[in-house]
């Protein structure tokens, strides 16, 4: 699936999506932090997000129901290969080095996240039933 790039207040507005599951416009602007965006803008951002194939619209009587038309895992899987292919040349080392050293990380950290890591892939992998 080719996802296209959300702009900041597409993503913002499609976190508060994930967040909900479902969600009606008003339920996004109640997400937003004073001073909230208006109710207009929060439903022409939704009705973007319908047409780039990130939210479906369901209409209930008079109003729409947004959904989740693309997953927030699959969307940050496609972010991330597209920031590790444009920025570091598909080399996860020199990424994580690179945020290594921006955040200032020691080598306790750094053991620390790897310990994480696999704890994470373990839960991924299969069971074996013997």
């Amino acid at each position: 699936m080719d996802i296209m790039q959300l702009t900041k207040a597409e993503e913002q507005v499609m976190q508060f999506v994930w967040k909900l599951n479902e969600a009606i416009v008003k339920d996004v602007v109640d997400q937003f932090n004073d001073p909230k965006p208006a109710y207009t803008t929060v439903a022409t951002v939704l009705s973007v997000l319908e047409k780039k194939g990130f939210v479906t619209r369901r209409k209930i009587g008079n109003t729409n129901l947004f959904s989740p038309a693309v997953s927030k895992k699959e969307y940050t899987k496609i972010q991330f290969s597209s920031l590790l292919k444009n920025y570091f040349n598909g080399s996860f080392p020199k990424m994580a080095t690179f945020f290594a050293k921006e955040n200032q990380l020691d080598i306790d950290d750094l053991e620390s996240i790897l310990k994480q890591a696999q704890v994470e892939l373990r839960k991924d992998q299969p069971k074996n039933n013997k």
